[in-house]
């Protein structure tokens, strides 16, 4: 569930967390998932006690532990919605002539 009350360190202890949950679930020690992710190991720790770590070093550990599903959910595609079709309408190309008025 979103919380917009969260602070950015709460967010960052959350995440960092659930990845110690997930490494440990996956009974790996940090050594083996830094090494495998590619990162040092003061990285990892950084990220599981919620100090901070770049972009980069989480999507690293993430596709290590196999949960891209993660990313996808922070970049969901872009789409548009009908009404901003239906309010979009295409520009004219042409100009239409005069309409004729019936003599009555």
């Amino acid at each position: 569930m979103f919380n917009a009350s969260k602070t950015v360190a709460e967010w960052e202890s959350s995440i960092g967390e659930q990845c110690r949950v997930l490494r440990l679930n996956l009974n790996l020690d940090q050594k083996t998932c830094a090494s495998g992710a590619g990162v040092s190991v003061s990285a990892l720790k950084n990220l599981e006690n919620g100090n901070g770590v770049t972009l980069k070093t989480l999507i690293k550990v993430l596709r290590y532990l196999k949960r891209t599903d993660w990313l996808e959910a922070l970049s969901p595609p872009v789409t548009i919605s009908p009404l901003q079709l239906a309010q979009n309408k295409p520009r004219r190309q042409r100009a239409s002539s005069p309409r004729k008025v019936k003599d009555e």
